[in-house]
């Protein structure tokens, strides 16, 4: 078993997303802010990446789930025995876990599934609700422009140590899985909100520079223990090349919210 520690980081501080503020989190019986589900994806990428190296940025796939906080300032250790990863905090316990491993020499998918649809702009955008994210729903198109130097930034962020995303000018996969969290967000109104899970399938190795896109469809809505989820498949894309498919899975209306 590999393992490596470091010192986990909030970066969403000045977010949208006031799960990640530490008063609001405090309202919600969490110890502060949460750190992003997306950042600690970026660590559990550790594992595959340094086993498979850039052929999992080309193929590779991962299943990802979080099961408590991560908190800023905490020393975590990552775990990775292929092909499950995990993350661990001080008192030991399990935050995360992974599944990794390689999909097929080129692994396809239906572009005609990943529908282009504009995005509402910021004053028009619905409150998240079972209406405005039901199943079948195609989100707005999200997009942003990269550059090599907001990766480098990107990267010490999220504490990578591995040198192959500088070496080989190439986006960390925890920047493209931010995409789905943007292109939830940049569709719908939402209050503080959880990110629970991902199933990432690899299409391509990712340069810094160029357009990142997402697109994508709801296809679940449903409440469980008084939260309300929704789940969402999407395409990303690089200058209109296809480099991920993610599902992604979010509580968009915590129970705690709901009630008040």
């Amino acid at each position: 078993m590999q393992t490596r520690s470091l010192v986990a980081f909030n970066t969403a501080l000045d977010s949208e997303n006031k799960i990640h503020d530490d008063d609001v989190a405090r309202r919600f019986g969490f110890s502060g802010g949460l750190v992003p589900g997306v950042d600690v994806y970026a660590y559990l990428t550790w594992g595959p990446v340094s086993t498979w190296g850039r052929s999992w940025l080309e193929r590779g796939r991962i299943s990802v789930r979080f099961a408590v906080p991560t908190y800023d300032g905490d020393t975590m250790t990552v775990e990775w025995d292929e092909p499950e990863g995990r993350l661990r905090n001080p008192t030991g316990a399990v935050v995360a876990s992974a599944t990794a491993g390689m999909g097929p020499a080129a692994a396809t998918v239906d572009l005609a599934r990943y529908l282009d649809a504009p995005l509402p702009g910021p004053g028009d955008r619905p409150p998240a609700s079972p209406s405005s994210l039901a199943v079948g729903t195609v989100l707005g198109t999200w997009s942003v422009a990269v550059d090599g130097a907001s990766q480098s930034a990107y990267r010490d962020d999220v504490r990578e140590e591995l040198l192959i995303y500088g070496t080989e000018d190439l986006l960390h996969p925890g920047f493209v899985l931010r995409a789905a969290n943007r292109l939830i967000a940049e569709n719908v109104v939402l209050g503080p909100w959880i990110h629970v899970g991902s199933e990432v399938t690899n299409l391509a190795a990712v340069p810094t520079t160029g357009t990142l896109d997402a697109r994508g469809t709801v296809t679940a809505e449903y409440e469980r223990k008084g939260h309300r989820f929704v789940e969402v498949d999407l395409l990303v894309r690089l200058d209109e090349v296809p480099v991920a498919r993610i599902e992604h899975t979010a509580i968009y209306l915590p129970r705690q919210v709901a009630e008040g």
